[in-house]
């Protein structure tokens, strides 16, 4: 059955926070309430309005079964080059070991790309150790160290 990938839509909100809420550290962080908790959909629209903002969903007949969102990022380093961001990456549960993951990615890489991207950048927090095994095999190399702050 052939994986579909496309930008999202309001109707995709549910699965995807799913997806989000899908492992041990996105249960702690999200909120999967009926109805939606509104920060959602005011997120999404925000997305939706930013031109170099792309919220994906992997559609397989009909079902939502992963997703991951694009920043295309300018910057006047490396020569004005653009970055692409990849963040949220997740996968259903049923499908993982299955090879949308990596289609997903490879699928975003050429979207990078397509857009004039010269890099592909990605964080995963350092607990993910199954997750840095898979972006390695794609290609990513951990050359530089990520920091956050929470505000």
């Amino acid at each position: 059955m052939p994986t579909v990938f496309r930008s999202a839509t309001t109707a995709d909100l549910p699965a995807i926070i799913a997806l989000l809420m899908d492992d041990q550290l996105g249960k702690l962080r999200e909120d999967l309430g009926t109805p939606l908790n509104p920060v959602y959909l005011a997120a999404f629209e925000a997305i939706e309005r930013d031109p170099n903002q792309l919220l994906v969903v992997a559609d397989m007949a009909g079902e939502v079964v992963g997703s991951l969102q694009l920043t295309f990022i300018p910057g006047l380093s490396r020569l004005g080059m653009w970055r692409g961001q990849i963040e949220a990456v997740r996968v259903a549960s049923s499908q993982r070991g299955s090879g949308v993951g990596k289609a997903m990615i490879r699928w975003a890489i050429e979207e990078c790309r397509r857009r004039g991207c010269g890099l592909v950048q990605l964080t995963t927090d350092k607990r993910r150790i199954e997750a840095h095994r898979f972006y390695d095999g794609l290609g990513f190399k951990a050359s530089h160290e990520g920091m956050k702050l929470a505000l």
